[in-house]
């Protein structure tokens, strides 16, 4: 692909200019994805965590898991987490992920967004443990969410995707290095979403 710009598998073009990142639209079938989303939300064990912002503890608006190989632990915003083993299921969307980037992960990072008060904020995926140049598989179940994405450089080249359930979203090449991304909160109704991000840490 043209890694100045952002195709989907079908190799439609989403954004001319945007990061080195393929969408793969149902890459998980839909009723394999709610028959996955409903087994993670029943079995994770998902976690309230912490930020410290001007001295106070925020919680952050949605919960989390870590999960991957032994000693694969993994620190951002001054949250360490420590792994939780592989199951089943994230086994299989492992796989399916794998063979989409033609790379190998180590390790999930697991969000549950309850509804639309729930978000991410502007961030990369560029922690020290995560090496070079990291290809981040974003898979996505359960309900449609805007995935924006802008230029660290330029805030006005933006990049809006909506990541549906089933949804499998690849980012490499020098995308953390020169975007960040987020999952702004929004008012309107939604149902909940569980977001994984998996990654190569790299010890």
């Amino acid at each position: 692909m043209d890694q100045h710009s952002l195709f989907d598998d079908d190799h439609e073009l989403v954004a001319n200019g945007g990061p080195d990142a393929v969408l793969h639209r149902g890459a998980i079938p839909d009723a394999d994805a709610r028959e996955l989303f409903a087994e993670l939300r029943a079995k994770v064990a998902w976690n309230q965590d912490h930020i410290r912002m001007y001295g106070d503890l925020i919680p952050l608006p949605r919960l989390t898991a870590w999960v991957g190989d032994p000693g694969r632990d993994y620190t951002y915003s001054g949250i360490e987490m420590h792994a939780q083993p592989w199951s089943g299921p994230l086994e299989g969307i492992r796989t399916v992920v794998e063979q989409l980037s033609t790379s190998r992960f180590n390790s999930v990072l697991c969000n549950l967004y309850r509804d639309g008060h729930d978000g991410l904020a502007w961030h990369s995926d560029d922690e020290t443990e995560l090496g070079d140049e990291p290809v981040i598989a974003s898979a996505n179940l359960g309900a449609t969410r805007r995935f924006l994405m802008r230029r660290k450089d330029d805030h006005r080249d933006k990049v809006e995707l909506s990541l549906r359930n089933g949804d499998v979203l690849i980012m490499s090449g020098t995308t953390q290095e020169q975007w960040e991304h987020s999952v702004p909160k929004t008012a309107k109704p939604t149902g909940e979403r569980i977001n994984l991000t998996f990654r190569t840490v790299v010890v």
